[in-house]
């Protein structure tokens, strides 16, 4: 540990050079997992000249202090406000300087010994973003981290028998349910962005995150925009990190701006009339979930019910 560093804290900077790889995160109240993040940060890295630049959306806990304590050599940026999880990965890929990739990961990650090494060596002409295997906090098998493009079939087939089960059938669910596709390098449309490498050439030709995603959709967009310009999505299974995961399927708010976002994507990338499809099969499922006592798909299907509900949504 270089010197200055106090006991207990992480040395993170290194030359901001074309071989370095810049670990981005985005915080807001982040105070309570920012120190597991940083405690495993350093075997996360292992193998790589790295340093790390956090975005701060205004936290209102000791989220800066605790950055300070524990990771002094670290980039912070202060946004200021509440900008949404893509204005805080644009502002810190603008401070992180030259870099041979991003490591863009949610604070409450923990990689595992050598993940992000994995990653980026994974990285390639064709693969522009690569993804780990990413396990719940306490489960001992792998998350279910892939996706399938959205489509109407999709949509419906998720509505009528449930994503898990329509999974085993690619015409019918975004989710990617394989157990074969979690034990070999595999490509998908787009994938969970709790940790994602994303090569130097990939932001180059992708260009900025999509701001008007304040939350959720933001990275299956980038992804997408990714595949189109050339660049793939790919698992790496040999990198390996443990999500502590979130409250979208539990909060009513959360679940609805997801929601929303999800059927705003769609019409980004499709005409009027199967936006209008995709938003009725996505209305049926979240409608039949609220009819069994789901509080945030009754949320979510009143949000979809609303006029001009698919307007750029505020942040919660």
């Amino acid at each position: 540990m270089s010197s200055g560093v106090p006991d207990g804290g992480v040395s993170v900077r290194g030359a901001a050079t074309g071989t370095t790889v810049a670990v981005v995160v985005v915080t807001w109240n982040s105070a309570s997992v920012l120190p597991g993040f940083l405690a495993a940060l350093p075997d996360g890295m292992t193998g790589l000249d790295w340093r790390l630049v956090v975005a701060d959306n205004d936290s209102a806990d000791d989220t800066v202090d605790v950055l300070k304590t524990l990771a002094p050599d670290a980039t912070v940026v202060r946004t200021g406000r509440n900008a949404g999880y893509a204005a805080g990965v644009n502002a810190a890929l603008d401070a992180a300087g030259d870099m041979r990739a991003a490591l863009i990961c949610n604070p409450d990650i923990r990689m595992r010994q050598g993940c992000a090494k994995r990653l980026v060596d994974s990285l390639g002409p064709e693969v522009g973003i690569a993804v780990p295997l990413l396990y719940e906090e306490g489960q001992g098998t792998p998350h279910p981290s892939l996706r399938r493009e959205s489509s109407v079939p999709r949509a419906l087939g998720e509505a009528v028998i449930g994503n898990r089960r329509a999974g085993r059938f690619p015409a019918l669910s975004e989710l990617v349910t394989d157990p074969a596709a979690y034990r070999r390098p595999t490509r998908a449309d787009w994938a969970t962005g709790a940790l994602m490498a994303v090569s130097a050439d990939c932001l180059a030709a992708c260009g900025r995150w999509d701001e008007s995603f304040f939350l959720y959709s933001e990275e299956t967009e980038y992804c997408l925009r990714a595949r189109d310009a050339g660049y793939a999505t790919q698992l790496e299974p040999a990198a390996e990190a443990v999500h502590l995961g979130g409250d979208s399927q539990v909060s009513p708010r959360l679940w609805t701006l997801l929601t929303l976002n999800r059927v705003r994507l769609y019409g980004r990338r499709h005409g009027a009339v199967a936006t209008l499809c995709f938003r009725g099969a996505v209305l049926l499922r979240e409608a039949s979930r609220a009819a069994l006592g789901r509080k945030a798909s009754r949320a979510a299907a009143a949000a979809l019910l609303r006029p001009g509900a698919l307007r750029v949504t505020p942040g919660p």
